[in-house]
């Protein structure tokens, strides 16, 4: 009997390994897709720069990390989609979701995202050594402060060193640090005014002894050179520790750039920094992964690992397109500060940042320290100017060490230029539309009246376009009336007669092939607007043609920049110019030089939407262009890169003067784009980007919005039409866009325009990558 049991339990565990465990074939048709997803990944990653320093002490390349290590990308089939960012206050997210409610939870939560930032950004760091060795090399006095030179030893054989640097003003003490890196020694001469020790360690490009912990600690630990780097900060504070003159519950750190990338994971992993400043750390700092990717413009992973390899876990490279499956975020790195003070800090304007993509991880943030009590330990400042600081930010960011360190009251402003949320738009507006009010709409019949009647001719066609673009219109809110700019002649330049472009941006030059000239509301652009035209020219200097067909390019989400495109916007314009078009642009409403315009557009408007006034502003660019006696009006087209294609879309269907479009990632079917399909859904429109409020009464309801971009790109017919769209877009779903071609397709049958319509669809990731550029010539050329 007893081994009839024995029997029957290893039967039993057999069965059930058989039914749960994945197949041999299985397993290698999964490793295959790996593989396979894995020399994509190849394919999209720039050159690497090697001599940026080495991926590892191990591994000079990634495809040497690859090759000794034999790692694959994950099977992002089983992994969930995360498309906003991760929320620290739910355990198991994207399976179990379980809201975080006790500090019992909190603990364990702060655990896994300790484990996962190390395995996927940080790399994995020693312990603390227990055998901490200092050496003083210098000490003088530099009036009443007491500068010292100390050098600290410590791990294997004390090889590992660190020099630091103490400024030690007069008095008794206990002191408050301010704790940053050997090239931030004039930051810390500012603090030392202020009453702090000043601590500068070498941990930085100037002076970097933590380079040599990679060799030390090799095949042992992983951690990359920023992490090594903040863990050099945490040994500089075990010294700290040993001095009765520090206070120890107020050491703040902060640093620059790529410091501040580092600040904010030493402060992340050591708790006894009781605040920390990013100064303008940007990618891998205060911007999260997900709002980096190519259609926000700045540095990405892609850029960001293969220009310096060595700052950023090489597993970190497999989520390039896929950010939304990136288990972890930099959010997460802010949520393991809390409760301890916290400050982001920006620029608007420079270029490797996203303020937009900085205010949702604040807001990300908030939740976290709302949780633990400590609201107002969290703080934003985003300043006007570029990448660089000034004794101006040196002292706000004491001044908030001091805030959370007691030592004054002086709260942080955290002025928000992004403040947008539906909830308060929908209080703002006092809108508040039923769902069930609008019928249950299908992705066919776009040949259906509404008598249920077959459209058999292009008048019955343009009649039911008509009720299309009423709903599009309704969507995008009720324009407010307002007058036509008429152009030249009609107004006079004031003072001198000098137009304001802007600040802080820097725009494309003209060159020896291509003029360029600014166009204004005097040239009858719109509301008060400004933008750049550019234009072949001559060997003799001269504009080439006087009848030019003209692309309007209408930008990515790049918040910072505008139309400034960090990928190859300026090559992009000239490729288009040297094939004898002329090429306007400029920035959209709430980007580049109109950030501002962009903060209370609904305080002003509250019926309107964003993405109406940026249709409106198309419609004023082609007013101002059709005014120039050298452009030919029938031959204005409109090129555009995720926001700008969809900008462009919406312009297109509702203005007959643009002959024509091309979208690069620029949708996806908003009925069938719910968010169990792990994308944003409609919600980065209305929730997200607070580009068409309006759609956020339906999510939960898709398949009621009373319209669809099938609709759209039909409105747009005959005229020509070329949709790129990656397979890989992260943000898409590619069958979709297909069959919505598909039933776009019929209108044009019914124009007997059927190569009008065209697909492209490589086997890329979201962006406007070379081939897709060299595409979009080809078809340009055609229609020219």
């Amino acid at each position: 009997m007893k081994n009839q049991y024995v029997i029957f339990k290893y039967y039993s565990i057999f069965i059930f390994c058989c039914l749960t465990l994945p197949s041999l074939a299985q397993i290698k048709k999964n490793s295959e897709k790996q593989k396979a997803d894995l020399e994509l990944i190849l394919k999209v990653l720039p050159p690497e720069r090697i001599n940026n320093g080495r991926v590892s002490f191990l591994d000079e390349t990634f495809q040497d990390w690859l090759e000794r290590t034999g790692e694959l990308p994950p099977d992002f089939d089983q992994m969930p989609s995360i498309p906003f960012l991760p929320d620290p206050l739910v355990l198991d997210e994207g399976g179990r979701n379980i809201p975080i409610k006790t500090m019992d939870q909190w603990k364990e939560k702060r655990e896994w995202m300790k484990q996962e930032l190390m395995r996927y950004i940080s790399g994995t760091f020693p312990p603390p050594p227990d055998n901490m060795k200092s050496k003083l090399i210098s000490n003088k006095m530099d009036g009443e402060v007491n500068l010292q030179l100390i050098e600290l030893s410590f791990g294997p054989n004390h090889e590992a060193k660190l020099t630091i640097e103490l400024m030690i003003p007069p008095g008794t003490g206990s002191f408050p640090v301010f704790l940053t890196q050997w090239n931030h020694r004039e930051w810390a001469q500012v603090a030392v005014r202020r009453g702090y020790i000043g601590c500068v360690y070498a941990g930085a490009d100037a002076k970097d002894d933590t380079e040599k912990y990679s060799e030390i600690w090799a095949g042992q630990y992983d951690f990359t050179r920023l992490m090594r780097r903040a863990w050099g900060a945490s040994r500089a504070i075990d010294y700290l520790y040993t001095l009765p003159e520090v206070d120890k519950g107020k050491i703040g750190i902060t640093g620059h750039s790529r410091n501040g990338k580092l600040s904010l994971m030493a402060a992340a992993f050591d708790e006894r920094i009781t605040a920390c400043i990013p100064s303008s750390g940007g990618t891998g700092a205060e911007v999260p992964w997900r709002y980096t990717s190519q259609n926000y413009d700045i540095e990405d992973i892609a850029l960001l690992s293969t220009s310096v390899p060595a700052w950023l876990h090489p597993r970190l490279r497999f989520f390039i397109g896929r950010e939304h499956k990136l288990p972890v975020d930099q959010n997460l790195f802010m949520a393991l500060i809390a409760p301890r003070g916290l400050m982001l800090s920006t620029a608007i304007s420079e270029g490797a940042s996203n303020p937009w993509g900085i205010e949702e991880a604040y807001h990300a943030s908030k939740k976290v320290y709302q949780f633990l009590n400590a609201e107002n330990n969290l703080a934003i400042r985003s300043r006007h100017g570029l990448h660089s600081v000034s004794a101006r930010d040196m002292e706000d960011y004491i001044d908030f060490f001091d805030y959370v360190f007691g030592r004054n009251n002086h709260q942080p402003e955290n002025k928000l230029y992004y403040n947008y949320s539906f909830e308060k738009w929908r209080d703002l507006s006092k809108e508040n539309i039923s769902p069930k009010d609008y019928s249950i709409q299908s992705s066919d019949g776009l040949l259906v009246d509404g008598q249920n009647n077959k459209i058999k001719t292009t008048d019955g066609w343009e009649s039911k376009k008509a009720n299309i673009r009423k709903q599009v219109q309704w969507a995008l809110g009720d324009e407010p009336a307002g007058v036509t700019n008429p152009g030249p002649g009609s107004l006079k330049k004031s003072g001198s007669g000098e137009i304001s472009f802007g600040t802080f941006l820097i725009r494309p030059e003209g060159t020896s092939k291509m003029g360029r000239m600014n166009i204004s509301p005097y040239d009858g652009f719109g509301d008060q607007l400004f933008g750049y035209l550019y234009y072949p020219l001559d060997n003799n200097g001269k504009m080439k043609n006087n009848h030019l067909p003209v692309v309007i390019y209408l930008h990515e989400y790049d918040y910072s920049k505008g139309f400034n495109s960090y990928h190859q916007v300026e090559s992009m314009i000239q490729s288009i110019v040297d094939r004898g078009f002329a090429v306007f642009t400029y920035d959209m409403i709430g980007f580049g030089n109109r950030i501002e315009e962009g903060t209370r557009f609904y305080h002003r408007y509250p019926h309107w939407s964003k993405m109406g006034k940026m249709v409106t502003d198309v419609h004023g660019a082609v007013d101002a262009i059709s005014n120039l006696d050298f452009v030919n009006p029938s031959k204005i087209f409109v090129v555009g890169y995720s926001l700008g294609a969809t900008v462009g879309l919406y312009a297109a269907s509702l203005d007959d003067r643009i002959a024509g479009l091309v979208s690069v990632a620029g949708f996806t079917p908003m009925r069938t784009n719910t968010l169990d399909r792990g994308t944003e859904g409609i919600m980065a429109l209305s929730h997200l980007h607070g580009l068409i409020p309006r759609l956020g009464f339906f999510v939960g309801n898709e398949s009621r919005i009373p319209y669809d971009f099938f609709e759209v790109l039909a409105s747009i017919a005959p005229r020509p039409v070329l949709v790129i769209a990656p397979q890989m877009d992260k943000d898409a779903h590619l069958q979709d866009i297909r069959q919505s071609l598909n039933e776009t397709q019929k209108v044009y049958d019914l124009y007997e325009n059927s190569e009008g319509l065209q697909l492209y669809s490589p086997d890329d990731f979201n962006r406007f990558s070379p081939n897709m550029r060299e595409k979009t010539y080809e078809w340009l050329e055609e229609q020219f």
